[in-house]
Protein backbone atom coordinates (compact mmCIF):
# COMPACT_ATOMS: atom_id res chain seq x y z
CA UNK A 1 0.00 0.00 0.00
CA UNK A 2 1.43 3.59 -0.75
CA UNK A 3 1.93 5.88 1.58
CA UNK A 4 -0.26 9.34 2.07
CA UNK A 5 1.60 12.77 3.15
CA UNK A 6 -1.55 14.79 3.69
CA UNK A 7 -1.04 18.47 4.29
CA UNK A 8 -3.73 20.46 6.60
CA UNK A 9 -3.21 24.01 6.14
CA UNK A 10 -5.72 24.68 8.88
CA UNK A 11 -6.56 28.81 8.87
CA UNK A 12 -3.74 29.87 7.01
CA UNK A 13 -2.77 30.93 3.89
CA UNK A 14 -3.00 33.90 1.13
CA UNK A 15 -3.50 34.08 -2.51
CA UNK A 16 0.14 35.02 -2.48
CA UNK A 17 1.53 32.65 0.05
CA UNK A 18 -0.21 29.74 -1.87
CA UNK A 19 0.68 30.19 -4.98
CA UNK A 20 4.39 30.12 -3.88
CA UNK A 21 3.83 27.27 -1.41
CA UNK A 22 2.60 24.96 -3.91
CA UNK A 23 5.01 25.80 -6.99
CA UNK A 24 8.01 25.48 -4.84
CA UNK A 25 6.23 22.04 -3.65
CA UNK A 26 5.26 21.09 -7.15
CA UNK A 27 9.06 21.85 -7.97
CA UNK A 28 10.63 19.85 -5.86
CA UNK A 29 8.45 16.85 -6.17
CA UNK A 30 10.21 15.26 -8.59
CA UNK A 31 9.08 11.05 -8.62
CA UNK A 32 7.23 11.06 -5.20
CA UNK A 33 6.57 7.43 -3.93
CA UNK A 34 3.86 7.91 -1.79
CA UNK A 35 0.29 9.87 -2.58
CA UNK A 36 0.34 13.84 -1.53
CA UNK A 37 -2.43 15.73 -0.77
CA UNK A 38 -3.26 19.28 0.70
CA UNK A 39 -6.46 20.31 2.44
CA UNK A 40 -6.66 24.38 2.13
CA UNK A 41 -9.51 26.55 3.26
CA UNK A 42 -12.40 26.52 1.15
CA UNK A 43 -12.05 29.90 -0.03
CA UNK A 44 -9.32 28.86 -1.87
CA UNK A 45 -10.25 25.80 -3.10
CA UNK A 46 -10.65 27.09 -6.95
CA UNK A 47 -7.11 28.67 -6.87
CA UNK A 48 -5.41 25.30 -5.30
CA UNK A 49 -7.63 23.81 -8.26
CA UNK A 50 -5.75 25.31 -10.67
CA UNK A 51 -2.67 25.69 -9.61
CA UNK A 52 -2.42 21.56 -8.62
CA UNK A 53 -4.08 21.09 -12.25
CA UNK A 54 -2.08 17.99 -13.86
CA UNK A 55 0.07 17.45 -10.98
CA UNK A 56 0.65 14.40 -8.47
CA UNK A 57 -0.90 16.40 -5.28
CA UNK A 58 -4.35 15.73 -4.64
CA UNK A 59 -6.67 18.69 -3.20
CA UNK A 60 -8.39 18.12 0.22
CA UNK A 61 -11.15 20.06 2.22
CA UNK A 62 -10.56 20.50 5.83
CA UNK A 63 -14.61 20.08 6.05
CA UNK A 64 -17.67 18.88 4.64
CA UNK A 65 -21.01 19.68 5.48
CA UNK A 66 -23.58 16.76 7.78
CA UNK A 67 -26.32 18.19 4.72
CA UNK A 68 -26.34 17.23 1.38
CA UNK A 69 -28.29 20.98 0.69
CA UNK A 70 -30.67 23.75 1.80
CA UNK A 71 -30.69 26.20 4.73
CA UNK A 72 -27.51 25.92 6.32
CA UNK A 73 -25.69 29.39 6.25
CA UNK A 74 -22.17 28.83 6.36
CA UNK A 75 -21.78 25.27 5.23
CA UNK A 76 -21.01 23.63 2.11
CA UNK A 77 -22.23 20.37 0.48
CA UNK A 78 -19.78 17.25 -0.79
CA UNK A 79 -21.22 18.17 -4.51
CA UNK A 80 -20.04 21.72 -3.86
CA UNK A 81 -16.84 20.38 -3.14
CA UNK A 82 -16.49 17.82 -6.04
CA UNK A 83 -16.88 20.51 -8.71
CA UNK A 84 -13.44 21.69 -7.71
CA UNK A 85 -11.71 18.83 -7.92
CA UNK A 86 -11.85 17.49 -4.31
CA UNK A 87 -10.47 14.27 -3.71
CA UNK A 88 -10.00 14.54 0.61
CA UNK A 89 -12.36 16.18 3.07
CA UNK A 90 -10.83 16.12 6.64
CA UNK A 91 -13.86 15.46 9.32
CA UNK A 92 -13.62 14.82 12.70
CA UNK A 93 -10.28 16.78 12.87
CA UNK A 94 -9.76 17.40 17.00
CA UNK A 95 -10.23 21.76 16.24
CA UNK A 96 -13.81 20.68 15.03
CA UNK A 97 -15.10 18.31 18.21
CA UNK A 98 -13.30 20.88 20.67
CA UNK A 99 -14.01 24.26 19.26
CA UNK A 100 -17.43 23.24 17.14
CA UNK A 101 -18.91 20.54 19.23
CA UNK A 102 -18.92 18.08 16.66
CA UNK A 103 -20.14 14.53 18.24
CA UNK A 104 -18.69 11.26 17.09
CA UNK A 105 -22.67 10.87 15.12
CA UNK A 106 -21.77 14.43 13.36
CA UNK A 107 -18.11 12.96 12.19
CA UNK A 108 -19.55 9.59 11.22
CA UNK A 109 -22.34 11.29 8.87
CA UNK A 110 -19.98 13.46 7.29
CA UNK A 111 -17.64 10.75 6.33
CA UNK A 112 -21.11 9.46 5.16
CA UNK A 113 -22.03 12.74 2.87
CA UNK A 114 -18.32 12.47 1.26
CA UNK A 115 -18.53 8.79 0.20
CA UNK A 116 -21.69 9.73 -1.22
CA UNK A 117 -19.70 12.24 -3.57
CA UNK A 118 -17.16 10.12 -4.18
CA UNK A 119 -14.75 11.97 -1.34
CA UNK A 120 -12.64 9.96 0.56
CA UNK A 121 -13.40 10.97 4.02
CA UNK A 122 -9.81 11.19 6.33
CA UNK A 123 -11.79 10.64 9.69
CA UNK A 124 -9.76 12.34 12.64
CA UNK A 125 -9.74 10.72 16.03
CA UNK A 126 -7.69 11.02 19.27
CA UNK A 127 -7.16 11.63 22.70
CA UNK A 128 -6.77 14.36 25.18
CA UNK A 129 -4.06 14.48 27.16
CA UNK A 130 -6.59 13.76 30.43
CA UNK A 131 -7.68 10.96 28.82
CA UNK A 132 -4.33 9.87 28.00
CA UNK A 133 -3.16 9.75 31.89
CA UNK A 134 -6.40 7.78 32.63
CA UNK A 135 -5.49 4.87 30.80
CA UNK A 136 -8.61 5.79 28.44
CA UNK A 137 -6.78 6.40 24.45
CA UNK A 138 -7.80 2.65 23.19
CA UNK A 139 -11.72 3.21 24.44
CA UNK A 140 -11.86 6.75 23.45
CA UNK A 141 -10.39 5.84 20.03
CA UNK A 142 -12.26 3.02 19.01
CA UNK A 143 -15.31 4.65 20.30
CA UNK A 144 -14.71 7.68 17.97
CA UNK A 145 -14.06 4.71 15.05
CA UNK A 146 -17.16 2.80 15.85
CA UNK A 147 -19.39 5.69 15.31
CA UNK A 148 -18.06 5.62 12.06
CA UNK A 149 -18.02 1.79 10.92
CA UNK A 150 -21.78 2.29 12.44
CA UNK A 151 -23.05 4.38 9.63
CA UNK A 152 -21.10 3.41 6.58
CA UNK A 153 -20.83 -0.21 7.18
CA UNK A 154 -19.29 -1.80 4.53
CA UNK A 155 -18.28 1.40 2.81
CA UNK A 156 -15.98 1.66 5.54
CA UNK A 157 -13.07 0.66 3.75
CA UNK A 158 -13.14 3.20 1.37
CA UNK A 159 -12.09 5.93 4.23
CA UNK A 160 -8.88 7.33 5.59
CA UNK A 161 -7.80 7.35 9.19
CA UNK A 162 -5.91 9.71 11.09
CA UNK A 163 -4.91 9.00 14.57
CA UNK A 164 -4.36 12.40 15.82
CA UNK A 165 -3.65 12.66 19.84
CA UNK A 166 -5.17 16.17 20.59
CA UNK A 167 -2.14 16.56 23.20
CA UNK A 168 0.46 16.29 20.75
CA UNK A 169 -1.67 19.18 17.97
CA UNK A 170 0.51 21.78 17.23
CA UNK A 171 2.30 21.37 21.09
CA UNK A 172 5.65 20.26 19.50
CA UNK A 173 4.92 16.97 21.88
CA UNK A 174 4.91 14.01 19.83
CA UNK A 175 3.51 10.49 20.05
CA UNK A 176 6.84 8.57 19.95
CA UNK A 177 6.81 6.09 17.53
CA UNK A 178 5.99 2.78 19.53
CA UNK A 179 2.90 4.98 21.19
CA UNK A 180 1.88 5.81 17.75
CA UNK A 181 2.04 2.36 16.51
CA UNK A 182 0.47 1.10 19.83
CA UNK A 183 -2.76 2.98 18.93
CA UNK A 184 -2.23 2.11 15.12
CA UNK A 185 -2.31 -1.27 16.09
CA UNK A 186 -5.53 -1.34 17.58
CA UNK A 187 -7.25 0.89 15.00
CA UNK A 188 -6.04 -1.69 12.28
CA UNK A 189 -7.51 -4.67 14.17
CA UNK A 190 -11.05 -2.86 14.67
CA UNK A 191 -11.50 -2.01 11.12
CA UNK A 192 -10.37 -5.56 10.46
CA UNK A 193 -13.11 -6.81 12.51
CA UNK A 194 -15.52 -4.39 10.25
CA UNK A 195 -14.28 -5.02 6.82
CA UNK A 196 -12.59 -7.51 4.84
CA UNK A 197 -10.95 -5.17 3.10
CA UNK A 198 -9.38 -3.33 6.37
CA UNK A 199 -5.90 -3.90 4.99
CA UNK A 200 -6.17 -0.74 1.76
CA UNK A 201 -7.35 1.60 4.98
CA UNK A 202 -4.77 3.80 4.87
CA UNK A 203 -3.94 5.11 8.41
CA UNK A 204 -2.15 8.15 9.31
CA UNK A 205 -0.37 9.83 11.80
CA UNK A 206 -1.49 13.40 13.01
CA UNK A 207 0.61 14.85 15.66
CA UNK A 208 3.55 16.97 15.43
CA UNK A 209 4.70 14.76 12.34
CA UNK A 210 7.84 16.75 11.27
CA UNK A 211 10.67 16.91 8.64
CA UNK A 212 12.72 15.50 11.72
CA UNK A 213 10.45 12.66 13.03
CA UNK A 214 8.76 11.50 9.91
CA UNK A 215 11.18 8.83 8.84
CA UNK A 216 10.74 7.24 12.31
CA UNK A 217 7.17 7.39 12.35
CA UNK A 218 6.50 6.06 8.78
CA UNK A 219 8.58 3.14 9.80
CA UNK A 220 6.11 1.58 11.85
CA UNK A 221 4.25 -1.26 10.77
CA UNK A 222 0.64 0.12 10.43
CA UNK A 223 1.38 3.97 9.94
CA UNK A 224 0.44 4.63 6.15
CA UNK A 225 1.10 8.02 6.24
CA UNK A 226 0.63 11.52 7.67
CA UNK A 227 -1.70 14.34 8.43
CA UNK A 228 0.96 16.88 8.51
CA UNK A 229 -0.05 20.78 10.66
CA UNK A 230 2.40 23.29 10.61
CA UNK A 231 5.05 21.17 8.16
CA UNK A 232 2.65 21.48 5.31
CA UNK A 233 3.08 25.40 5.54
CA UNK A 234 6.65 25.11 4.82
CA UNK A 235 7.42 23.84 1.23
CA UNK A 236 11.04 22.12 2.49
CA UNK A 237 9.81 20.60 5.38
CA UNK A 238 6.56 18.84 3.48
CA UNK A 239 8.95 17.69 0.84
CA UNK A 240 11.44 16.26 3.56
CA UNK A 241 8.53 14.05 4.44
CA UNK A 242 7.29 13.12 1.36
CA UNK A 243 10.83 12.30 0.07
Amino acid sequence: MKKLIAGNWKMNGSLAANEKLIKEILAGLGQAACQIAVGVPSVYLAQCQGLLAGSAVDLGSQDISAHEGGAYTGEIAGAMLKEFGVRYAIVGHSERRQYHGETDEVVATKAQRALGCGITPIVCVGETLAEREAGRTEEVVKRQLAAVIHTNGHCISEIVVAYEPVWAIGTGKTASPEQAQQVHAVLRAQLKAASAHADRIQLLYGGSMNAANAASLLAQPDIDGGLIGGAALKAQDFLTIIA
